[in-house]
C-alpha cells in the first residue's frame, strides 16, 4: 500500500472519530449528565448513545459527498461547551476531556490533511511532468513528435530575421513491406535506428521529429546558405542506406526526402510543411530514394489536377455532362441515317468542354464505367424518340477500356435496352483497337456476350492501332470505322490508291460495313463514293450538336424528301 493511501485511510478513521466525539459532546447533557445526577437506569442513557452511533454513520456518508458536513457536529459541540460553561460556571471533568479530545482530533486531522495534500501535489507534479513528456515525445524513438516540431518551427520562424529556415520531410520507402514480411518488431527497430541516424546527421540546434508512421521531419533553423539543407538531406539518405542487422535479417533503410525553405519570418509553418510534403511526393514520383526541393510549377500542376479531379466528380454528381450527336450520313444522298453519341462537359467556369479535355482523367480516376453507362442511357432514350419517325435510325455509342473490363457491362446494356425499348440491332457499340487488344481473349468474350443481346459492334479508328486480319477474325465485329487520318491522306485523283481504299477492301472481304470518319470537304466525300464507301461522318456534313438541333435537322431533311 502506498504512503498516500495509508494516510487517506488514517484520515478517514480520524474523521469518523471526530464526528462521533462531537456528537457525544452534544448528547452529554441528555445521557451522562443524568447519570451523574443519580439516575443509573441503563435504558435512559443507552438510547442517546445509540442515536449518536447512528448519526455518526449518517454524517460520515454525507461527508463523502459534502466534505464540510463532517465539521457541523464539531461546531455544534463547541457551541454546546460554551453554553454549559456559561450556565454552570465550569465544565464537568469528563466533558472537558471530551472537548479536548475533539479539539486534538481536529488538529491531527488538519495535520494529516496537509501531509496528504503535499503528497497529492507531488503526485500531481510528477503526472504533469510525465504528460508534458508524452505531449512532446514519441515513445518509440524518443524523438520529438508533431507537437514539438510545430512548436519549434513557430519559434524558428519568429527568430529567423534575415536567415532561412529549412524543413526536410522524409518517408521510408517500402516500410509496409518490412512490417508485412519480418513483423512489427523489425519495423519498430527500423524506426529506432532511423531516428538514431537522423540525430547523428544534424546540428545541435536542429530538431528531429517523428510525425507518425514512417514519416520523419528535420527542422534546420537560421541557415545562411540553402545548399546546407541539400547536403544534410543527401547525407541522411546515404547514411540510412547502411545495412541494418536484425536477428538473422539484413535490412536496408531506403528513404525519399522533400525540402522546403522559408526566408525570414514571412511564412506559415503549415504552408512550409505542405510544400515539403509536395516535394516529397515529387521525390516519390521521380523514382524514390532521392531528395527533391519544392517546385512551385510542379506543385501548381498537381494542385490543378486535384482540382480537375474534384470538378469531375462534382460534374457527375450534379449532372453537368451533356450528350451531343454527330450525324452519320448515307453518301449516296448525303442524308442522316444515324448518329454517334459524344459526351460534352458544361463546365460552370470553362464553358463547354470536348472529350479530349477530360476523358483521359476520368478514365484514370475510375469514373468512366459510371459515366459511360450514363451516356448510353441518355443516348438510347433520345434515339427512341427519333426512331418513331425514322424506324431504321442507328445510334453509335463509344465504349471505354474501363467499361469493357467491367464484368457488369452486359447486364448494364441489357437493362438499358429493356428500359428504353430501343431495338438492339439499331444500337452500335464502338471501341478502339487499342481498347480491344488490352486483353484480346476477354474482349472477345465480353463482345460475344453483348452480341447475344442483339447489338452490333464497331471497331473505331481502324488501322491506327495494332491491326491485323486475325483480330477481325477473333473479335465479333460488324462495322469498321476508317480513321480520319486515312481519309485526309486520300489522293485527289480517282486512279490513285490509298490506305482508305485498302481498308475498304478488307471490310468487304470480311463482310463488314465501313464508315469513313473525318470527312471535311466535298472532294473527300466524292472520292469515298467512288470507292463505294456507303456511310461517312465529318464536319463536311455536320458538327456534333445537341439533341434539339439534330431533331430540327431531321425534320428539315424529312421536309425536303
Amino acid at each position: 500500500m502506498s504512503s498516500s493511501k495509508a494516510l487517506d485511510r488514517v484520515r478517514r478513521g480520524i474523521d469518523e472519530a471526530m464526528i462521533f466525539a462531537s456528537l457525544m459532546v452534544l448528547a452529554w447533557p441528555l445521557a451522562f449528565g443524568r447519570l451523574t445526577a443519580g439516575h443509573h437506569r441503563v435504558p435512559e442513557w443507552l438510547l442517546p448513545v445509540g442515536i449518536v452511533v447512528v448519526l455518526s454513520g449518517v454524517i460520515s456518508k454525507l461527508a463523502d459527498r459534502w466534505p464540510l458536513a463532517q465539521y457541523a457536529p464539531v461546531g455544534a459541540a463547541v457551541v454546546m461547551a460554551a453554553l454549559l460553561n456559561a450556565g454552570e460556571g465550569g465544565a464537568e471533568t469528563a466533558l472537558t476531556w471530551l472537548i479536548i479530545v475533539v479539539a486534538g482530533t481536529i488538529l491531527v486531522r488538519q495535520f494529516l490533511g496537509a501531509r496528504t495534500n503535499q503528497g497529492l501535489m507531488r503526485d500531481l507534479t510528477r503526472q504533469r511532468a510525465q504528460l508534458a513528456r508524452q505531449a512532446f515525445r514519441d515513445p518509440l524513438t524518443g524523438l520529438g513528435n508533431r507537437a514539438m516540431f510545430m512548436d519549434h518551427a513557430h519559434d524558428a520562424l519568429a527568430d529567423a530575421d534575415d536567415t532561412m529556415t529549412a524543413v526536410i520531410l522524409l518517408d521510408l520507402d517500402g516500410f509496409k513491406g518490412v512490417n508485412d514480411t519480418y513483423g512489427h518488431a523489425a519495423g519498430d527497430e527500423l524506426l529506432r535506428v532511423t531516428a538514431e541516424r537522423l540525430n547523428a546527421n544534424v546540428r545541435a540546434n536542429d530538431t528531429v521529429s517523428r510525425l507518425g508512421g514512417d514519416e520523419f521531419v528535420v527542422l534546420l533553423p537560421r541557415l545562411t546558405d540553402d545548399q546546407i539543407a541539400d547536403t544534410v538531406a543527401n547525407r541522411i539518405l546515404r547514411d540510412l542506406l547502411q545495412p541494418l542487422v536484425f536477428g538473422e535479417t539484413v535490412l536496408t533503410i531506403r528513404a525519399s526526402a522533400g525540402l522546403a525553405f522559408a526566408r525570414g519570418r514571412d511564412h506559415d509553418v503549415d504552408a512550409l510543411l505542405r510544400e515539403a510534403d509536395a516535394a516529397l511526393y515529387q521525390a516519390k514520383d521521380d523514382g524514390k530514394g532521392v531528395a527533391r526541393r519544392f517546385d512551385p510549377a510542379r506543385f501548381a500542376a498537381a494542385e490543378q489536377r486535384r482540382q480537375d479531379e474534384d470538378d469531375l466528380r462534382t460534374a457527375l454528381a450534379e449532372h453537368q455532362f451533356e450528350v451531343h450527336y454527330q450525324p452519320i450520313v448515307d453518301l449516296a444522298g448525303e442524308h442522316t441515317v444515324g448518329v454517334e453519341a459524344l459526351i460534352r462537359w458544361r463546365h460552370p467556369l470553362r464553358g463547354l468542354l470536348a472529350p479530349a479535355a477530360f476523358l483521359d482523367l476520368a478514365e484514370e480516376i475510375g469514373l468512366m464505367p459510371e459515366l459511360g453507362i450514363w451516356v448510353l442511357d441518355q443516348a438510347c432514350t433520345q434515339a427512341v424518340e427519333w426512331q418513331r419517325d425514322n424506324p431504321t435510325f442507328e445510334l453509335n455509342v463509344n465504349l471505354s477500356a474501363a467499361q469493357l473490363a467491367s464484368p457488369h457491362l452486359p447486364e448494364d446494356v441489357r437493362a438499358i435496352l429493356t428500359r428504353t425499348g430501343i431495338p438492339p440491332h439499331l444500337l452500335v457499340l464502338e471501341l478502339t483497337e487499342s481498347t480491344a487488344l488490352t486483353d484480346l481473349t476477354e474482349s472477345a468474350r465480353i463482345l460475344s456476350t453483348l452480341k447475344t443481346l442483339g447489338v452490333r459492334i464497331a471497331l473505331d479508328d481502324f488501322g491506327t492501332g495494332f491491326s491485323s486480319l486475325s483480330h477481325l477474325g477473333t473479335l465479333p465485329v460488324d462495322v469498321v470505322k476508317i480513321d480520319r487520318s486515312f481519309v485526309q491522306a486520300m489522293p485527289s485523283t480517282p486512279t490513285g490508291t490509298s490506305v482508305a481504299e485498302a481498308v475498304l477492301q478488307i471490310a468487304r472481304t470480311f463482310g463488314l460495313s465501313p464508315v469513313a470518319e473525318g470527312v471535311e470537304d466535298a472532294a473527300q466525300a466524292a472520292r469515298l463514293r467512288d470507292l463505294d464507301c456507303a456511310q461517312a461522318q465529318g464536319y463536311h456534313f455536320a458538327r456534333p450538336m445537341p439533341a434539339p438541333a439534330l431533331t430540327a435537322l431531321l425534320l428539315q431533311q424529312s421536309a425536303v424528301a
